[in-house]
């Protein structure tokens, strides 16, 4: 894509950053050390709550080398209760947001409604370069999951025997994914791994599987 949306949101200043003085009284370092731990813990994933921080992900059995945030862009989200296909009961989850800084939950949930609107557009073109109407499966993703990811891949002093992240095909319909300027992501074309040069001015999209099986 040649054009980004343009999103007007409050930008998150350095000083909304905890920072603690590790000088002085024991007891204030403590609890200081102590409440910045927590803030971290409430907004991290579990077995209850698939949504939030997360550095355990795993890809082919092998351990990524990378944190993940994730939260829905519907807040909150009906899915089934249970992996069972046959499980008729419904449970909620919501986004565990932490409170600082501030601003980052204004400018996740802002930046995600962006994203899920060049998803539909996308999806529409689609439909339309193959010739059917451009709303055929919008009816379909009336109720949806649709979630945004951010990605930290944090330096590795062994680079050349890691992955951030191994390689995989995406299960969802499209991903919409916005690179940095360090790069590392390469796609298989005729079986060669091939690397996508970082473009500031552009966003990747990936098809993913239900796309394929929808054509």
């Amino acid at each position: 894509m040649e054009n980004r949306p343009n999103v007007n949101v409050a930008a998150i200043g350095p000083e909304e950053v905890p920072v603690i003085d590790l000088s002085g009284d024991i007891e204030r370092i403590v609890e200081e050390v102590g409440n910045a731990c927590k803030e971290k813990k409430k907004a991290k994933r579990d077995e209850v709550n698939p949504v939030g921080y997360h550095d355990g992900e795993h890809t082919k059995n092998v351990r990524d080398w990378k944190e993940v945030y994730d939260f829905l862009i519907d807040d909150s989200t009906l899915i089934p209760a249970s992996p069972d296909p046959d499980c008729q009961e419904l449970r909620t989850i919501t986004n565990p947001w932490p409170e600082n800084p501030s601003q980052f939950r204004v400018v996740c949930q802002e930046y995600a409604g962006e994203m899920e609107k060049l998803a539909f557009k996308l999806m529409e073109i689609i439909c339309l370069s193959l010739g059917l109407p451009g709303g055929r499966l919008k009816g379909y993703f009336e109720e949806q999951t649709s979630f945004l990811r951010i990605n930290h891949y944090p330096p590795c002093p062994f680079s050349d025997l890691t992955l951030g992240c191994g390689r995989h095909k995406d299960f969802d319909f499209l991903t919409v994914l916005a690179q940095d300027d360090v790069g590392g992501l390469e796609v298989k074309r005729n079986g060669k791994w091939v690397p996508v040069k970082p473009d500031p001015t552009a966003l990747i999209i990936n098809v993913g599987d239900i796309c394929q099986v929808c054509f």
